[in-house]
């Protein structure tokens, strides 16, 4: 039996008066700092995955909870922010920092499973999610992360983790890669020696393709 029946029931199709576009990457890597500027060149809403009431317990969640209470709270952060994104497309186009590819990337390298079994958790909710129309997947050289993260404001220690656990992020990197390879939204963008405004260029080049 589907679990989206009575009040679990998403509605009908939204009316899209936009693009849905997200923005997928590691930590650092200037996903925030280019959402900010798609946003404004589309006149796009635009929100984080997990968004607020979430967001401010992701720190307490990662270092007090198991890794099944962890998927419980970023699957829900993804079901808030879907219901968000239905709100936003009558509107006009969307730009989303993250979503469904960072919880089975991350979730998955953080605890060291297959990403089989943390997408097998996800496929009861996926007919409840709005899909996006282009996924962009940012990429970029070590040492391009470095410099980034050095400026990086919110510098927190999931960034840290990241980058001084033995073999995550080389594992992150793999996951993203091959979420990307599945996706048929996918797109990858490298990022080295471009500027937020270069990068918001391309991808505005192929969202009018």
């Amino acid at each position: 039996m589907s679990l989206l029946h009575g009040a679990y029931d998403p509605g009908p199709a939204v009316d899209r008066r936009g693009p849905f576009v997200i923005l997928e990457g590691i930590s650092g890597i200037g996903k925030s700092t280019l959402a900010r500027t798609l946003s404004e060149r589309l006149g796009a809403s635009s929100l984080h995955t997990v968004p607020e009431p979430h967001h401010p317990w992701c720190a307490a969640i990662n270092a007090e909870c198991g890794s099944l209470s962890q998927f419980a709270f970023y699957l829900s952060g993804v079901l808030h922010s879907t219901d968000l994104i239905r709100g936003f497309m009558p509107a006009g186009p969307v730009v989303a920092d993250r979503y469904i590819s960072s919880v089975i990337a991350y979730h998955s390298a953080v605890h060291k499973l297959d990403m089989g079994q943390v997408r097998g958790l996800l496929e009861p909710f996926m007919p409840y999610l709005v899909h996006p129309d282009h996924t962009f997947y940012l990429r970029c050289s070590d040492e391009t992360l470095n410099a980034r993260m050095s400026a990086k404001p919110d510098f927190n220690r999931d960034d840290h983790d990241m980058l001084t656990v033995p073999g995550r992020l080389e594992l992150l990197r793999a996951n993203f890669d091959a979420v990307a390879d599945q996706d048929p939204t996918g797109v990858l963008v490298d990022t080295d020696d471009r500027t937020p405004d270069e990068l918001a260029d391309l991808i505005v080049s192929h969202l009018e393709m």
